[in-house]
């Protein structure tokens, strides 16, 4: 019988910076929950791909946003969770060096946050090529999405990163169904857990009013919402554009951050308010009338599995989407279209047919970030790991 090997800390190479991205990802949630059980070191995203100067004010804004990360070195935002940012050249450049001046600092990092001996949890790729020099008592690869399809990456990098871990790491962690149904005989050891939700946090929002943001307030009813990041490798600008232009009476609300060109959507009914923080999301879901997910249709999406639709489906409003296979999970709870014609015509029926929002909260009540941390912590148990109490 294996024996059971003991982490005393984890050490996460995040997929996205811990100071500018949306604290709803998988990574970040999962680790909150972690660390109420062991410290854990979040390393801030160490990047896929090199940021180009021909992407005018977009190369601007990740650069200043990427060196006021740095300038924070190590932080303890809460008791047993400490964030990291450490000094790495973009993407492969200067591959040797870079492997042994971010290992230097992720050990000096681990140290102060009272790791010795860490089980070492890989959601950005690149991370591989580090894991073997923090002598780690386990490895764990999340693998949330098709990293090699991001727009921008060396895709044979990436892919070859990719192979190490899947065989490397004790434990591979899918998110999609389809995704793990594609490729989870090529690991050493996959398991299907998928996004959670604060799943109090949305359905409280979705029945108080007064949860409505201020500068929500003066834009007219119905509104249609969007949350989350508007980028050209998930959302689709031209079938939006096409939306919103057949529904003239209707708001579009758009809350996130985006990286498409200015003026790309410029119509009177489309509200662009901007990025906002992780506990202000339930309130700007809560003040749609209809909350959609208008993705492209790429390799990217085919594997996605989005934690908005959870988070969607807690407030109570009704969803439109494009079609992606990890809807066939939520069969009956959101409307689907995929050319602009069907989804606007989704949007005016489900305004006018009115929403029984308990099926949708019934389906997530209990997908909460802390069932998805014990989930696990189980899969990990399972497989001879668990943490020093």
């Amino acid at each position: 019988m294996k024996s059971t090997q003991h982490f005393d800390g984890i050490i996460c190479f995040g997929g996205e910076d811990w100071w500018y991205h949306n604290r709803g990802h998988y990574d970040m949630q999962m680790m909150r929950e972690l660390s109420k059980r062991v410290p854990v070191l979040y390393v801030n995203s160490i990047g896929m791909r090199v940021p180009k100067m021909g992407e005018g004010s977009m190369f601007v804004k990740r650069v200043l946003r990427k060196l006021k990360s740095l300038k924070r070195g190590l932080v303890k935002v809460r008791e047993g969770f400490w964030v990291a940012s450490p000094l790495v050249a973009p993407a492969g450049m200067g591959a040797g060096l870079n492997r042994w001046a971010l290992a230097a600092q992720v050990r000096l990092f681990a140290r102060r946050a009272g790791i010795r001996k860490p089980l070492v949890w890989v959601a950005c790729p690149p991370g591989a090529e580090v894991v073997e020099r923090l002598h780690p008592v386990g490895v764990v690869y999340q693998r949330t999405d098709r990293f090699e399809d991001f727009e921008g990456v060396n895709r044979d990098r990436i892919k070859g990163f990719d192979t190490l871990l899947k065989d490397r790491a004790e434990l591979t962690l899918y998110c999609s169904s389809w995704l793990m149904g594609q490729e989870g005989d090529g690991c050493r050891s996959a398991e299907f857990i998928d996004h959670g939700c604060d799943y109090d946090a949305f359905a409280q929002a979705g029945q108080d009013p007064a949860s409505e943001p201020e500068d929500v307030k003066p834009i007219a009813r119905p509104r249609v919402g969007f949350i989350g990041g508007i980028d050209k490798h998930t959302f689709d600008p031209e079938l939006f554009v096409e939306v919103a232009t057949r529904l003239p009476d209707a708001q579009f609300v758009m809350v996130g951050g985006c990286s498409l060109p200015e003026g790309w959507a410029d119509l009177p009914n489309v509200h662009f308010l901007g990025r906002r923080q992780y506990d202000e999301v339930p309130g700007y879901m809560a003040a749609c009338d209809v909350l959609i997910m208008p993705w492209n249709r790429t390799d990217w999406i085919q594997a996605c599995n989005p934690v908005k639709l959870k988070e969607y489906l807690a407030i109570g409003r009704p969803i439109v989407s494009t079609p992606f296979p990890e809807l066939e999970r939520f069969a009956g709870l959101v409307e689907v279209a995929e050319a602009a014609e069907g989804f606007a015509e989704a949007i005016s029926r489900v305004l006018i047919s009115g929403h029984d929002e308990t099926p949708g909260r019934v389906r997530v009540e209990a997908e909460t970030w802390s069932a998805k941390g014990l989930a696990a912590l189980e899969a990990l148990s399972a497989r001879g790991f668990e943490p020093m109490i």
